[in-house]
């Protein structure tokens, strides 16, 4: 997997930096800010990116950007340390101090994983859509599917197949897979062990706010949308609705408001599903909602004021 970090990083550094003649500075924060995909998820999959025109926008204002790329599907533990390879590497082709890390859906506990075991490589951490608490919807699949059965080793089956597939397509085959580590990772109980040990940024109460600067010296930070279903043109959205079903309160389809609080919660209630939170499926999203993209330079440039 080294030489491919290598090879990503080297056309990170030729092409993902923002010239000079172009750049307006408004996202040019102190510090790189690296984006980390969630489940089944990748870094550019067939020419398209995860955070679909997301890192162009960052980039053409000053930003610096690295769109790392994790296991599809493993636990948080796991992919956190493939992302700490990662961040090395960065800081040290780029001799930059620290990054800015943001993190999808699971990408948050991955991201907050680096950031509870290496405090000092990292500035700051972005919760988008995180799974901070646990998803109802793993909880469901979870209690559902017996363990050891033939229907879960068919969902293993038919999960490792999809992460094949991603892998081909996004250079990412040679990455671990493990799906019922990331489903057992999803469930309350997983992320509620998995808080225990790395409780940087969770709120204490159901539906508050974390520490924004916490005793490890990182700032965090998080967003979410509330609306499972935003555009009848996005084919996903149906799904996402059904999914949204099994949640009592707001949430986005996959996850719910409350479980996505991490830190200085930003706003909770946009309408947005989990896949317009990155401004996927290819920037189809809610017509009276701010576009997804505005919120990442937003954002960047609340971290360059923030002197991060």
């Amino acid at each position: 997997m080294k030489h491919k970090l290598i090879l990503t990083l080297l056309c990170f550094l030729c092409v993902g930096l923002p010239t000079i003649t172009h750049a307006s500075g408004y996202t040019q924060t102190k510090y790189p800010i690296v984006l980390v995909h969630g489940l089944f998820g990748f870094d550019t999959l067939a020419g398209v990116d995860y955070f679909y025109g997301i890192p162009h926008a960052l980039t053409r204002d000053g930003a610096s950007v690295y769109v790392a790329q994790v296991s599809a599907t493993n636990s948080s533990e796991v992919r956190g340390e493939q992302l700490l390879e990662q961040v090395e590497l960065l800081l040290a082709a780029t001799g930059a101090e620290k990054v800015n890390l943001f993190g999808h859906s699971q990408g948050s506990p991955t991201v907050r994983y680096v950031a509870s075991v290496r405090p000092d490589l990292i500035a700051s951490v972005t919760s988008i859509g995180g799974v901070n608490k646990g998803s109802k919807v793993a909880d469901l699949v979870r209690n559902t599917v017996p363990r050891d059965s033939r229907l879960e080793a068919l969902a293993v089956k038919l999960s490792t197949g999809l992460t094949t597939l991603l892998g081909l397509l996004s250079g990412g085959q040679d990455l671990e897979q493990d799906p019922l580590a990331t489903l057992d990772a999803l469930t309350t109980q997983g992320l509620a062990r998995f808080n225990q040990h790395h409780p940087q940024g969770v709120p204490t109460t159901r539906c508050g706010n974390g520490e924004f600067l916490e005793t490890n010296g990182v700032y965090y930070y998080s967003w979410t949308g509330a609306s499972s279903f935003t555009n009848i043109f996005d084919p996903i959205d149906t799904p996402l609705a059904i999914l949204g079903l099994a949640f009592d309160g707001p949430n986005d389809g996959l996850v719910d408001v409350c479980s996505s609080h991490l830190g200085h919660v930003i706003r909770d209630d946009y309408r947005m599903n989990h896949l317009d939170e990155t401004n996927g499926l290819l920037g189809i999203h809610h017509l009276f909602e701010t576009d997804p993209v505005s919120l990442y330079r937003q954002h960047a440039n609340r971290l360059k004021l923030q002197g991060l």
